[in-house]
């Protein structure tokens, strides 16, 4: 089974791009090898970045992955499929961090 690669946007925990593990429910989504879509550029909208990917990876702020992450959100969820052209674009940014 192919996995699914997501976005997720959550109403206090911001947007995370990411494998959807089949663990997940409907108040709380998993995520492995996910990614904090912390600043983003190059796509007007979440839908566009999961559909098209970015056009200006250079000035995207996606920190690096992490293994797994957990994100709930009494308000619900927004969930994005992103095509193959998206993932590769959204993987391909450099990881950001403050170090």
């Amino acid at each position: 089974m192919k996995q699914r690669y997501v976005i997720v946007r959550t109403y206090s925990m911001g947007a995370s791009a990411g494998i959807l593990e089949p663990e997940s429910t409907e108040t709380v989504k998993i995520l492995s090898q996910a990614r904090k879509l912390w600043y983003w550029d190059g796509a007007a909208t979440l839908g566009e970045l999961a559909t098209l990917g970015t056009s200006a990876p250079q000035n995207c702020k996606f920190p690096p992955p992490v293994a797994r992450v957990e994100l709930t959100s009494p308000q619900g969820f927004e969930i994005f499929d992103v095509t193959d052209k998206a993932r590769e674009s959204i993987e391909s940014v450099k990881p950001w961090t403050r170090h």
